[in-house]
């Protein structure tokens, strides 16, 4: 294995503006997170305005994930080579003129080259908060701030429908559904100011050529896999969707080949493929992919659900996913600080038999209440699998890049966040099948009354998906992310300012 050199003017005492850089790389991951799926609850808003079909709505919703999936290895790299501060910067400005173009689309064509472009500029933007982060903090701080990263990762991801439904209800000066996208607009600005102020750049010693093969044969073979799982059910799967996905398996190995060559011959691959050699490393990807496939299939669901299948207001809808905001924010909590150092592995393990059991739990009430479904009933599923997530996604970011060389914290970031979206993508495109099939054709009052089935339906996948990831977290080492009694004690006490 190569010898990793370290960073290029690494400090050698801790940035005194660490923690104001922190607060403006928290607002960008905030807006991203939002921005997935902010616009669910604006659907209905959006179709009556704009007349966007079916497969419209599926692509403005599906089309951010993809992009940012196909775009994220790369903007990981071009941290590494072209400086984390500068490519952040970039993401920033160009994530809030998107953000501009998709609040003043007048059809859902504009709308959707909007929402795919401002996945485009996330991808260049997001990579960059986890490596800053690595390079920034010392390591007897990054359990904290990577805890407090999962946090806010989690309220942005289930608050993003509650500040959809409140714009779309309040209607703001008439715009309807558009304030959900130029709400974006003073946050990116006052983030681009300060993070020019505030934010020290970093970035790779050996600034490489960007591996421009690496980049058309990752592109080539995601798109290949997850474009046909978007359109197939659509379109009927015509035969293109078939030779497609079968396609995305040479390519992909084509990349994968040309990485090891690259990194033969000395060059700067795209993908440090030895970073997969670590345990650790390579069992988490799996379980960051699971986590965005139940994602991509439930969040989707569960809010045509409540609105199209239960008549629930947006607001309503909103505010009964706010128990489930909390729930992970004190689970991410609790794994960083208390029980990931304590019990490692298993706490993980055990977060994702709790978020399986809310699943199991959620099909139950539905199948049984159909549309009669009271609140509560509809609220208490929701707390057993936020906990669960919440257990598992704050110390998983942590424990994935805590073998990480400094010199790759871009690469192995935009790995992370990738596995992620592409895990979305997947399956925002797979609820064709496992909700939307089940739904069927008809008018809305017939739609309606099989919603309680198509989403129950969906579920059991969803609940399969957490018990996958069960068993994939036996990968990580059982004493992943445990300290020692007295490591334990020291990280309770207060540590002195640098």
């Amino acid at each position: 294995m190569s010898e990793y050199k370290p960073l290029q003017n690494l400090p050698t005492t801790a940035d005194p503006r660490r923690w104001a850089a922190l607060a403006v790389v928290l607002i960008a991951s905030f807006m991203d997170a939002v921005d997935v799926t902010v616009v669910h609850m604006a659907i209905p808003s959006v179709q009556g305005d704009l007349g966007a079909s079916t497969a419209q709505v599926q692509w403005i919703t599906g089309g951010y994930a993809l992009t940012f999936a196909l775009g994220l290895i790369t903007g990981g790299r071009l941290g590494d080579l072209f400086g984390r501060k500068r490519v952040f910067l970039l993401g920033v400005a160009g994530f809030t003129a998107t953000s501009l173009v998709c609040g003043l689309a007048g059809s859902s064509e504009v709308l959707l080259g909007g929402r795919m472009a401002q996945g485009a500029m996330a991808a260049l933007m997001v990579p960059q908060v986890l490596s800053i982060i690595h390079v920034t903090f010392p390591e007897r701080e990054r359990g904290k701030v990577f805890g407090i990263y999962g946090a806010v990762m989690a309220l942005g991801t289930i608050t993003g429908p509650l500040i959809g439904a409140l714009l779309v209800e309040g209607d703001v000066l008439g715009w309807g559904w558009r304030p959900i996208f130029l709400v974006n607009l003073p946050l990116g600005v006052a983030g681009l100011i300060a993070g020019a102020l505030v934010i020290s750049e970093s970035k790779a010693e050996r600034a490489a050529r960007l591996d421009v093969v690496g980049v058309v044969l990752a592109a080539a073979g995601l798109l290949a896999l997850v474009l046909p799982l978007t359109q197939g059910h659509e379109r009927g799967w015509p035969a293109w969707t078939f030779v497609s996905m079968a396609a995305s398996v040479p390519l992909l190995a084509c990349f994968v080949t040309w990485e090891r060559r690259l990194t033969r011959r000395g060059g700067s691959p795209l993908v440090v493929l030895s970073l997969f050699a670590r345990r650790s490393f390579a069992g988490g990807q799996g379980v960051q992919l699971l986590f965005g496939l139940a994602s991509g299939v439930f969040f989707l669901a569960w809010t045509l659900y409540l609105q199209l299948g239960l008549g629930w207001s947006p607001l309503k809808a909103g505010l009964s996913g706010l128990p489930l905001s909390a729930a992970m924010m004190a689970g991410a909590g609790m794994s960083m600080q208390v029980l990931v150092p304590r019990f490692g592995r298993t706490v993980l393990q055990a977060g994702a038999l709790l978020a399986a059991a809310g699943m199991l739990l959620f099909v139950y009430l539905a199948r049984e209440h159909g549309a009669g479904i009271a609140l509560w009933q509809a609220i208490a599923p929701l707390i057993p699998m936020g906990l669960g997530m919440g257990l598992i996604i704050a110390p998983l970011t942590d424990l994935i890049l805590s073998e990480v060389p400094h010199e790759h914290a871009g690469s192995a970031s935009g790995l992370t966040n990738t596995t992620v979206q592409l895990g979305q993508a997947v399956g925002v495109a797979l609820s064709s099948v496992v909700f939307f099939g089940r739904l069927g054709h008809g008018g809305p009052a017939e739609q309606a009354q099989r919603m309680p089935y198509a989403f129950s339906g969906s579920l059991w996948y969803v609940a399969a998906v957490f018990a996958a990831a069960f068993a994939l977290l036996f990968a990580l080492p059982r004493t992943a992310g445990r300290k020692p009694a007295a490591a334990r004690q020291q990280q309770r006490e207060p540590v002195a300012a640098s």
